[in-house]
């Protein structure tokens, strides 16, 4: 998976992913018009599907709300690559199956604009910009498959089906 990058600092909070004011809003396309709005009101406008979120450390912090995984998902990004994840921010990707890497090497090696492969079985980022590939601690199998199913519902529903 892989587009181009759209690169954010640290400590991108959960506000600034997808403001207060949308919580009331429960559906996924709706969120996903307010991606990122109050820190590039254009972000959405200029992403692609495929496209990437590289961020620097504690990407996610603020509120415990699953709305900014669900809102980065659905505005088509696939993956969130940054130095590290607030906790409560990376188990809601995980449950609504949005692909996130902790890779700080590769976070200082893409910029804005880059365009990056994300190879998931891989366990690896390349910038096929700059042509360096990185390396990233794999998730353990039950996190993978919860991801692959498209978030822990769509896990749980399968499982439940071949039971």
């Amino acid at each position: 998976m892989g587009g181009t990058a759209w690169v954010f600092g640290d400590n991108v909070n959960t506000d600034e992913i997808i403001p207060a004011r949308y919580l009331n809003v429960s559906d996924d396309d709706e969120l996903a018009r307010h991606c990122m709005e109050d820190i590039d009101a254009a972000f959405v406008q200029k992403a692609k599907p495929g496209d990437v979120i590289v961020a620097g450390e504690n990407f996610g912090c603020g509120s415990s709300r699953e709305h900014a995984p669900r809102c980065i998902k659905a505005a088509g990004v696939a993956c969130v690559i940054a130095r590290s994840f607030a906790r409560i921010f990376f188990r809601n990707a995980i449950n609504t199956g949005l692909p996130i890497v902790a890779c700080p090497d590769a976070v200082g090696d893409i910029e804005t604009g880059h365009t990056v492969t994300v190879d998931l079985s891989a366990s690896s980022v390349t910038n096929e910009t700059t042509g360096n590939t990185f390396r990233f601690e794999p998730f353990p199998p039950a996190m993978q498959a919860i991801i692959e199913a498209g978030g822990l519902m769509a896990y749980v529903k399968q499982r439940s089906s071949t039971q």
